[in-house]
């Protein structure tokens, strides 16, 4: 990693470390929230439904946000969300200690009740991060150089998959091994530390100013920029349905880890932690590959790609093929997101990035809860016919024939300015 950006700028500095500190506490939250929920039910409904209540606010609240953002204070606004995730993960550890035990014997009453409150303490943390999140990757061009975009944004998914998929899953797993609330009593302080970094970010003043207009003639102001770009437009679409697609297969990912693969909470962490590498080595590797090949290049590639992790993912029962397989899921991620989060912030107006870039994840995001429900859906659906090994398969399956769709309509539906010679 070329590190003259880290060392000569202080205030990315400070961005690039409450980024690694929030998202360690995310990847010990991405394990620890569903193998807690396996602990309360093994039903794929209620697994599901906590997966649909984490990704729900992006579908709810990311348009509203993104004008929120365009308005507010960003650094306030990003301190405030880790503030607010820190007080709801103590809320978790409250929710696991008011449990007379853990696991929840089968049939147990208290087994709704407490799926459904996880439910509602993942919606709120959900919804924090849906400020956070889009905020931050708001700020990134008020920190940097233009030219120095990829080389930022490659760095920060880095670090970001370092802290959240390499180390925060086999870390929560031991955690849980210790005491099933201290994945989440390590979050809160975590975002403790998150805020106090970006609280420390000088951030310049800012250089688009304009007449505050009323909240819709605001958001509409986006809207009408992204529709008018239609390849943000329809790459903002293709986003949504891919990460709808992964969704339904990380919801349902912790039932076959246990049951499919019989790995423990550690051994789904080490799994994890392939996917990581992958992503670890795409951002070091895809800004170089991107400048090399061009965008548009790099987008085909990845398309072609997605198709393949979960086709194997469904066809084995090693532990092995399936780390292989998440890690060149997340290779080709990485490669998708180095081009089109760059794009997106070399393209849109500074005045109208947080905007525009809510509307993009309303529906880049935004589906992710309804493919949540699908993978827990279609499991119940298929098991009495197939057997629940194959119904755990089938979202797999699934989610290989909708990639593999999108290559196809990318191939006829986008098209990419001709000066776009780089990754840019």
């Amino acid at each position: 990693m070329n590190t003259r950006l880290l060392r000569h700028n202080r205030n990315y500095r400070l961005l690039f470390s409450g980024s690694a500190l929030s998202n360690l506490g995310d990847g010990v939250a991405a394990l620890a929230f569903p193998w807690l929920a396996t602990m309360i039910s093994r039903d794929p409904l209620h697994i599901s439904f906590v997966a649909f209540a984490t990704r729900l606010p992006w579908f709810l609240l990311a348009l509203p946000v993104g004008v929120v953002t365009d308005r507010a204070n960003r650094q306030k606004l990003m301190v405030r969300a880790d503030m607010a995730r820190l007080f709801l993960s103590l809320g978790v550890v409250g929710l696991i200690l008011s449990s007379p035990s853990l696991p929840l014997p089968d049939g147990s009453g208290l087994q709704s009740v407490f799926i459904l409150a996880l439910g509602i303490l993942a919606f709120l943390l959900g919804t924090a991060e849906v400020f956070r999140d889009n905020t931050a990757q708001t700020v990134l061009p008020q920190l940097v150089e233009s030219r120095q975009l990829e080389q930022a944004n490659g760095q920060i998914w880095s670090i970001e998959q370092v802290m959240g998929s390499f180390i925060g899953p086999p870390l929560a797993g031991l955690l849980i091994a210790l005491a099933v609330p201290a994945p989440f009593g390590f979050d809160a302080v975590m975002f403790a530390l998150s805020a106090w970094c970006l609280w420390q970010i000088g951030f310049p003043a800012r250089t688009a100013t304009r007449v505050r207009q009323k909240f819709w003639t605001d958001l509409k102001a986006g809207l009408s920029w992204i529709f008018a770009h239609r390849l943000i437009f329809r790459l903002a679409v293709m986003l949504g349905l891919l990460n709808a697609l992964h969704t339904m297969t990380l919801a349902i990912m912790v039932l076959f880890v246990q049951e499919s693969l019989g790995l423990s909470a550690f051994g789904y962490g080490v799994l994890l932690t392939a996917g990581a590498a992958g992503g670890v080595i795409g951002g070091l590797v895809c800004p170089a590959l991107a400048s090399r090949i061009g965008g548009r290049n790099s987008l085909f590639a990845a398309l072609a790609i997605f198709p393949l992790p979960y086709l194997a993912i469904a066809l084995t029962a090693s532990p092995t093929v399936v780390a292989l397989a998440l890690f060149v899921e997340m290779f080709a991620a990485l490669l998708w997101n180095v081009v089109t989060v760059s794009y997106r912030q070399r393209t849109i107006p500074e005045d109208l990035l947080g905007r525009v870039n809510s509307i993009y994840r309303f529906f880049g995001w935004g589906m992710m809860p309804l493919g949540a429900v699908a993978g827990g859906v279609i499991v119940t659906m298929v098991e009495p016919g197939l057997g629940r090994d194959m119904a755990l398969r089938i979202p797999f399956f699934c989610a290989a024939a909708g990639c593999a769709a999108l290559l196809i309509y990318a191939a006829a539906a986008l098209r990419f300015p001709k000066a776009q010679k780089t990754g840019a």
